[in-house]
């Protein structure tokens, strides 16, 4: 199959031609094809009869036959005969009379020149055809051979351009020795080349006489130099406002507007200089970059979304838009806060943490909208990097654990601050101790 698409491209990469043709002749064209080369058929024929083999239905099967591929070259000779010409290639092993004893594999290329004698001419959109040709061929680079080649074939016109074709040759060898009988069948599509004939244009009458070339002859047009418009009989449109709407249909004739508004400006109600088709609140004044309406307020706390921290929760301007968050919940966040534990140099929770962790994660849940920051720290025993991984790995290690118990993540975030942040002195084992920490910070944005 590779060989066969390999020369499919090579075919229809091939030169060109220009003609010149008769409208019943046909004209140039070049054709690329898939072919089938039956040794089969034949050579059950000579063996048997055709009567035989049509009866008892011998002829070749389509696994049978050698595929290849084909380009072929047409030009009308005469409105019913063309020449054709046709350059094949196939891989075979039955090329050569099988008496020969040779039956590998191998290349034939053939060559043939015909005339296809049509029943019909070009005017028709298909035509059928007997061929008569000879043609040679040259098999594995080393036998040569000449054949006969008569056939049918039958051919289908698109748009003057393409056509399809289909032919089947009986290939009647000359040279036995290097040759063998086939059919040779062929179906494909052919491209008109070179120019196509100019048909026959008529030059029109001159147009009637139209002195301001308003499309409106001078012998209707009462204004006949100066260009005007059917409606007013060749004449100018009245349109003192120059806005395209004629000063009898403009309800503001001096000012330029639109026809929907019968001529006056797009109105602007609420005059907040934005125009009624533009503005989505028409009756209230508002800005451009909320299409006319106010700043919106959506969680209706008097404070508009663009100062509202908490845009879509109540709050108090204090709290820039949020609610203020109820005392006994920031005592249980510190509470849990002051009794986080893990065991010592790891970021293992020990479960005497799970109590004040628990109460944060019912909080989180009973309010969505709350999101809490989670910080770790270390003193600065150790190695700095280390430190900083370790307050990493705390910090997330209390995010986790509030997620199993069904806080969204999207209210959690962790950060590690290593020994950078200490709020007691390093140099003794209380200070050290107060700045081995986890700090838990509510908020709503």
């Amino acid at each position: 199959m590779k060989k066969i698409l390999a020369m499919f491209l090579a075919v229809s990469c091939l030169a060109q031609s220009v003609f010149a043709q008769d409208d019943e002749i046909r004209p140039a064209a070049i054709g690329i094809s898939f072919i089938l080369n039956d040794y089969t058929t034949p050579q059950r024929i000579r063996n048997t009869s055709l009567s035989k083999v049509f009866r008892d239905k011998q002829w070749g099967k389509l696994t049978d036959m050698s595929p290849g591929a084909a380009i072929s070259y047409f030009k009308g000779l005469h409105k019913y005969i063309d020449f054709a010409g046709t350059l094949a290639g196939s891989f075979t092993k039955d090329a050569l009379n099988p008496d020969k004893g040779n039956r590998s594999d191998g290349f034939l290329l053939e060559v043939d020149a015909a005339a296809n004698f049509k029943m019909v001419s070009e005017k028709y959109w298909t035509q059928p055809y007997i061929i008569t040709g000879v043609g040679a061929s040259m098999y594995k680079g080393s036998y040569f051979g000449a054949f006969l080649s008569p056939g049918l074939g039958w051919k289908v016109n698109f748009f003057d351009e393409t056509h399809l074709f289909i032919t089947s040759q009986y290939r009647i060898p000359v040279t036995k020795e290097t040759s063998n009988y086939h059919f040779f069948n062929q179906i494909g599509f052919a491209q008109r080349v070179g120019e196509k004939k100019a048909p026959k244009v008529i030059a029109p009458p001159p147009p009637p006489a139209d002195t301001d070339k308003d499309g409106i002859i001078d012998s209707l047009d009462k204004c006949p130099t100066v260009p005007g418009l059917a409606k007013y009989d060749g004449c100018p449109i009245p349109d003192t406002d120059k806005d395209g709407i004629n000063d009898e249909e403009d309800k503001c004739p001096t000012v330029p507007g639109l026809a929907k508004y019968n001529g006056c400006p797009i109105p602007d109600t609420d005059k907040d200089g934005i125009n009624d088709e533009e503005d989505k609140c028409p009756t209230v004044p508002g800005l451009a970059r909320y299409a006319g309406c106010p700043i919106p307020d959506t969680d209706k706390d008097g404070i508009n979304d663009e100062e509202d921290k908490c845009p879509t929760v109540p709050g108090v301007r204090e709290n820039l838009g949020c609610p203020v968050i109820k005392e006994e919940v920031v005592k249980k966040i510190n509470y849990a806060a002051q009794n986080i534990y893990f065991a010592t140099g790891k970021y293992t929770l020990l479960a005497k943490s799970n109590k004040g962790l628990n109460d944060v994660a019912e909080i989180l849940k009973a309010e969505p909208e709350l999101k809490l920051a989670i910080d770790g720290h270390t003193d600065n025993t150790g190695k700095a990097d280390k430190n900083q991984i370790l307050s990493d790995n705390r910090a997330n290690a209390v995010k986790q654990y509030l997620i199993s118990k069904g806080v969204s993540e999207a209210q959690l975030t962790a950060a590690g601050h290593g020994q950078d942040q200490p709020v007691a002195d390093n140099k003794t084992a209380a200070g050290r101790q107060k700045n081995r920490r986890v700090e838990l910070k509510l908020s709503y944005y």
